[in-house]
């Protein structure tokens, strides 16, 4: 048995509903991998506590907030191998011209150095859960592993691979279910517009069966779900819903090009359907709408924020994506009452676990929950004076401002240092590398744009 105690630690309390608060000197007891109590912190209790209980490991919280480890929930991590070599291009020549023809290089070998990289990225900013959906996904786990955080992995396919493709992306992801206590894993189809009709029924009947998730991509922009109509007769919406997968369970990655008329199919499906947000993307690639969070709240449908991959967002950074969640939603919606301080740390905490499929387990800070926090430092100047702390860690913290972090109960990073993998050696085997997964020299591609 392993006891762990923060001590004197202002908390962030994020309700289910009503506002978000800040709790100042509080004590969090950790047994194992679990938050056991939150209280008031007693320094004289405390002291004859440590006293007796000499396994006890006290870590000073004094000047720190504590907060649900964040959560990406939708991200491509190793695709930091290809971050800043994909600039200033529409969504369609993103694809074409650069990503796709660079995941011809794509090795077994350059994945795990990506995902090495991606997962020290992510830890040192407080991140401790990832939500994957990438190629080699067995090299992805073994970094999650090494590196101590958390991670749902979706093994990628497209229908062009044919059966055989499809089949051993499926066994991934049966055996990435059994791998560690900190892996869960879903199917990972990529795409409504990659993936037939037939393949995503095939997913469907695998996800009930197994009792798998769905994480794939739809109607990511407008234009794609005009596109579906224009050619098939359907939304990518309704495409979800009569292939089954809606009903099997799904994260949508990006949902931009969800229509009115989608609301009341996701609404049938919103205790099982979740969506990720990842607005510096569609700013960035220019796709003309954001996720409409309004309209899918209103449905009941849960929403996370994401990062995407770093090939297009630059960063892993999700204090980042949750200022700008916040921001675009205010503007989409030409409402600045909307997407409220305590909105906002909902989306990025109790919403990214549901998105995670981790609702249960992560996101609050609470007795019984799994023992991710990350422990933040407001004293820099971008951040004082403090007004009010809710404000300060939606609109000025940086990932920089992260001191410790734990993951089930285990100190991941202290005093801004990783404890679990060298990260010299993370950084120098990605430098090595990186040439040559963004080589364009070799021609062909994986697939092509055409939605």
């Amino acid at each position: 048995m392993k006891r762990l105690l923060i001590r004197n630690v202002a908390v962030l309390i994020v309700p289910e509903q009503d506002e978000c608060r800040v709790d100042n000197a509080q004590d969090i007891h950790i047994q194992d991998d679990q938050i056991t109590a939150i209280a008031p912190t007693t320094p004289a209790q405390v002291e004859a506590e440590v006293e007796v209980e000499v396994e006890v490991e006290v870590i000073d919280g004094t000047g720190l907030v504590a907060v649900p480890g964040l959560i990406n929930s939708h991200t491509h991590s190793p695709m930091v191998m290809m971050r800043g070599a994909a600039e200033d291009l529409s969504i369609e020549d993103w694809f074409n011209q650069r990503i796709w023809p660079m995941e011809v290089n794509l090795t077994p070998e350059r994945v795990r150095v990506g995902a090495r990289l991606a997962c020290a990225e992510m830890l040192l900013a407080g991140v401790t859960t990832f939500v994957d959906h990438y190629f080699h996904a067995d090299q992805i786990a073994a970094a999650a592993v090494e590196s101590g955080i958390r991670a749902d992995l979706a093994p990628t396919y497209f229908s062009s691979e044919g059966k055989a493709g499809i089949d051993a992306a499926v066994d991934t992801t049966r055996e990435l279910s059994r791998l560690h206590p900190r892996i869960t894993a879903s199917l990972g189809p990529h795409a409504t517009y990659t993936v037939t009709d037939e393949d995503l029924k095939r997913t469907a009947d695998i996800a009930r069966a197994e009792g798998f998730r769905i994480h794939l991509h739809a109607a990511e922009t407008d234009d794609q779900t005009q596109a579906s109509l224009d050619n098939h007769g359907i939304t990518p919406i309704q495409v979800l819903d009569h292939t089954g997968v809606l009903d099997a369970g799904a994260l949508i990655a990006h949902g931009c090009g969800i229509r009115e008329s989608d609301l009341p199919i996701l609404e049938r499906y919103a205790d099982r359907t979740t969506v990720a947000s990842c607005p510096k993307v569609y700013l960035k690639l220019a796709m003309g709408e954001v996720t409409p969070i309004k309209a899918l709240r209103s449905a009941g449908v849960r929403v996370g924020i994401g990062t995407d991959g770093a090939a297009v967002h630059n960063t892993l950074d999700v204090w980042e994506a949750i200022r700008m969640v916040a921001l675009t939603q205010k503007q989409r919606e030409h409402d600045a009452e909307w997407m409220t301080l305590s909105d906002t740390l909902r989306l990025a905490t109790r919403g990214s676990a549901a998105a995670a499929g981790l609702a249960d387990h992560i996101g609050t800070l609470e007795p019984g929950r799994q023992a991710d926090i990350a422990l933040v430092d407001l004293s820099a100047p971008h951040n004082q004076p403090v007004h009010d702390p809710r404000a300060a860690l939606v609109y000025s913290v940086r990932a920089s401002d992260v001191v410790t972090v734990l993951v089930a109960g285990k100190v991941v990073v202290r005093n801004r240092h990783l404890t679990t993998v060298d990260l010299a050696e993370v950084l120098a085997d990605a430098k090595s590398l990186a040439h040559t997964l963004v080589d364009l020299s070799t021609g062909g591609t994986i697939q092509h744009y055409n939605p």
